[in-house]
């Protein structure tokens, strides 16, 4: 049973990742609506998202290691509760600092909840094509903008912010609650010889794998790679509407971008099977930063598509390897909490941009200096990743425990 079922893990991951994360960023299509009728300022809205990203940190680490010590389902399940309650009280919010705490901490420590525990659940369903699966699973956050912002446009447009978002939190209830009855551990989980930190019949030591340098860089570089990138894609469809562009147009270059992400995670979990994680993550790393300095000089909506195809495949198609990464240097023991911990440095990067975008378009009017910070932040991102160290078995000390 363990072959195919592997494929049926893969997909409820990616199911959870799409409606989880689609959910939360959904945020950035009722950011114009909520404004409109309530009067409140767009960084106030904006900074429901920082909220998100800054309990998503923690949560993330949390749940993380509870997947660790009593499994996956338990834990998903609880995240699919608790998600759509959030969204269902945020749609009844009455003030923003109700707003704030409901759809900011609430929503944030949900979404938290399935990242670290499916991927975790996923590698070690997996022996060889771990990149593959991987990023199939983390397929689902590029297949969110692709469905659940046209459908909340959709249902903004039908009904209004609030009942709106009510609908999307019941549906979160009807799609992940079956979702989360079919995740299972692996029957027998992939040994973890191959790694640095392995010790038979005993986990890791956190304190030694929190200081080092394999899980320095890789939370240094998680953390600048999404504070690059987040804030540009929280602002994108605002910065295409005062850049001409017609509503649904802006949303559908969102979309483009998700499904540009989608095809990058594929691209890039293939090759970094093939040629190895190091060398595509610095290369993807590369191709967001020039992304982003290039959406200075669009305008027209054929750009922002062309743009988003490239944007869209470089972030995406890098957000998967840092997991294949933390897999191959901590092993599977711990993977869960070694993810969450990097996880949550990545939402703190996340939380800066959206709050940052918000003021520097309240205060100038415009969205430059978004976009030179980000590219500036990017390249930052791809100059410490290169400083990872050799994997374990890459060194000249055979070791053959683990295989990508």
């Amino acid at each position: 049973m363990r072959v195919p079922y592997r494929w049926v893990i893969v997909a409820v991951g990616a199911l959870m990742s799409c409606v989880a994360i689609g959910a939360m960023f959904s945020l950035a299509i009722f950011q114009e609506p909520i404004a409109s009728a309530t009067g409140w300022s767009h960084v106030g809205i904006a900074s429901a998202m920082t909220l998100n990203f800054i309990v998503m940190g923690f949560g993330g680490f949390l749940w993380g290691a509870a997947s660790d010590r009593f499994g996956p389902r338990i834990v998903v399940m609880i995240g699919s509760v608790l998600l759509g309650l959030a969204l269902v009280l945020a749609s009844r919010a009455e003030t923003l600092t109700q707003f704030q705490l409901t759809y900011g901490m609430l929503v944030g420590l949900a979404a938290s909840a399935f990242f670290a525990p499916m991927i975790a659940a996923t590698t070690a369903w997996f022996d060889v094509n771990r990149g593959l699966a991987v990023s199939l699973v983390s397929a689902g956050m590029g297949v969110a903008p692709m469905t659940i912002s046209p459908f909340a446009r959709w249902l903004i447009s039908a009904y209004e912010w609030r009942p709106a978002m009510l609908i999307i939190g019941v549906a979160v209830w009807v799609l992940l609650l079956p979702a989360a009855l079919l995740v299972r551990r692996a029957p027998a989980e992939t040994a973890d010889a191959g790694t640095e930190f392995a010790v038979e019949g005993a986990r890791p030591q956190l304190s030694k794998v929190f200081r080092s340098p394999q899980f320095i860089v890789l939370g240094l570089t998680f953390f600048a790679c999404c504070a690059a990138h987040s804030g540009p894609i929280f602002h994108m469809v605002n910065y295409a509407t005062i850049c001409g562009v017609a509503p649904m147009a802006a949303v559908s270059i969102y979309s483009v971008e998700g499904l540009a992400g989608l095809g990058g995670r594929l691209l890039y979990g293939s090759l970094a099977d093939r040629i190895g994680v190091k060398p595509v993550l610095v290369a993807g790393l590369l191709v967001q930063a020039a992304a982003l300095a290039t959406y200075l000089f669009v305008s027209q909506l054929g750009e922002f598509y062309a743009l988003a195809v490239i944007f869209g495949s470089a972030y995406g198609g890098v957000m998967p390897l840092y997991a294949v990464l933390a897999r191959e240097y901590f092993g599977q023991r711990i993977i869960g909490t070694v993810l969450g911990a990097a996880t949550m440095l990545s939402s703190l990067g996340m939380a800066f941009g959206p709050l940052i975008g918000g003021w520097i378009f309240d205060t100038f009017a415009n969205y430059s200096w978004l976009f030179i910070g980000s590219a500036t932040v990017g390249l930052g991102a791809a100059a410490v990743a290169l400083a990872f160290p050799p994997l374990a078995r890459d060194k000249p000390k055979p070791a053959f425990g683990v295989s990508s």
